[in-house]
């Protein structure tokens, strides 16, 4: 096997290496068809059992409702930013915003173009270094819903359970956090995720709507943004990404053979964990984020100085370590570590990250 390095990148981010070598295997020839995936049609039966075992996959392990349309769209979490306002924005035509980062600000930004947007609570005053309080919300009761970002890859925060929104429904932006653990589908009416983080590979966003919100999207809408073209016809109005697509099947799978959700929770707890101890037990690491907030997919911290950073970056690098780097908009450090994150990489950083301190603290 070719040298794999330790990739703590806040995505596209590590795929298990199991399912990694699955689409190796298959890359030529899928499963005898003489061709690979990537070559074949949309419309053949192969590929339709492709797309339906992915949904079907996805439904099983997040235990979605009959009453919700699982979607596989393209455009990343970014263009969920527009089109859920354009389709969903009504008929108040005004929704709430809770701002907790750089992300869930984008999305604000692009609900305004359509309605009346505005944000209902925010952590920008703090650094977006924690989840708001209940008690910090001003929630309208006659939105057309409240929209959230789940988990915050560039501050290092997740909530750690959904805002009381009352009948307003909930839009759930769970790009770096789906997967990651056990959540009450039936609470939302709209969960969208880019699958580079714990789906997949880039390319492929995956869009989880109650079916009663296709009454709300307007006639008016260019066909490719309506979700009501989408949900008619199963994803499959235009070219999928069909190779993403095959790739988010098999991570569910994997997902299926490691005990599920609540097994992964569980370890992806343990993971974090291990790393904020190395904050709390002494001062030379800071956590950028409060610790009732803190995530536990993207852990990010600062050291004494940027020089003790840039040295840290580059013990990393020569341990055979890579993208620790926080994001350039913040700088310091940040360890991404999704589902396909292995333990025993956690570890390696852990031990480096003591070793570290040792010498230099």
């Amino acid at each position: 096997m070719t040298h794999r390095i330790i990739n703590f990148s806040a995505g596209p981010a590590v795929l298990p290496l199991e399912i990694l070598e699955e689409a190796q295997r298959e890359l030529v020839d899928y499963q005898g068809a003489g061709l690979s995936v990537m070559e074949m049609s949309h419309r053949s039966p192969q590929y339709d059992a492709i797309h339906a075992n992915a949904m079907a996959s996805v439904r099983a392990l997040m235990g979605i409702p009959d009453n919700y349309a699982v979607l596989f769209l393209q455009g990343g979490a970014s263009l969920q930013f527009s089109m859920v306002p354009m389709n969903l924005m009504f008929p108040a035509r005004k929704a709430d915003y809770i701002t907790t980062g750089a992300w869930s600000k984008k999305a604000l930004q692009e609900a305004c173009r359509e309605g009346a947007a505005r944000t209902a609570g925010s952590s920008e005053a703090t650094g977006f270094d924690r989840i708001p309080a209940a008690t910090e919300l001003d929630l309208d009761g006659e939105a057309d819903f409240l929209h959230f970002t789940s988990n915050n890859t560039i501050f290092g925060t997740q909530w750690q359970a959904e805002p009381d929104a009352g009948k307003v429904p909930i839009i759930a932006d769970m790009s770096s956090d789906i997967l990651s653990r056990p959540i009450n589908v039936s609470r939302y009416g709209v969960i969208y995720a880019g699958a580079q983080k714990n789906l997949g590979p880039a390319g492929v966003t995956l869009v989880i709507l109650r079916k009663d919100l296709l009454e709300r999207v307007p006639a008016s809408l260019p066909t490719m943004l309506s979700y009501r073209t989408h949900a008619d016809k199963n994803s499959m109005y235009n070219t999928p990404p069909c190779w993403a697509i095959y790739m988010v099947g098999l991570a569910c799978q994997w997902l299926e053979r490691q005990g599920g959700l609540a097994t992964m929770a569980k370890r992806n707890a343990q993971k974090a964990a291990k790393l904020y101890q190395v904050f709390d037990s002494g001062e030379f690491y800071r956590g950028t984020a409060q610790p009732a907030s803190r995530s536990q997919m993207n852990v990010t911290f600062r050291l004494p100085s940027e020089e003790l950073e840039a040295r840290f970056l580059e013990a990393t690098k020569e341990a055979g370590m890579t993208n620790l780097k926080g994001h350039r908009s913040v700088g310091g450090i940040r360890a991404s570590i999704y589902n396909a994150m292995p333990p025993e990489n956690v570890d390696t950083l852990v031990e480096l990250m003591r070793e570290f301190e040792r010498v230099n603290g």
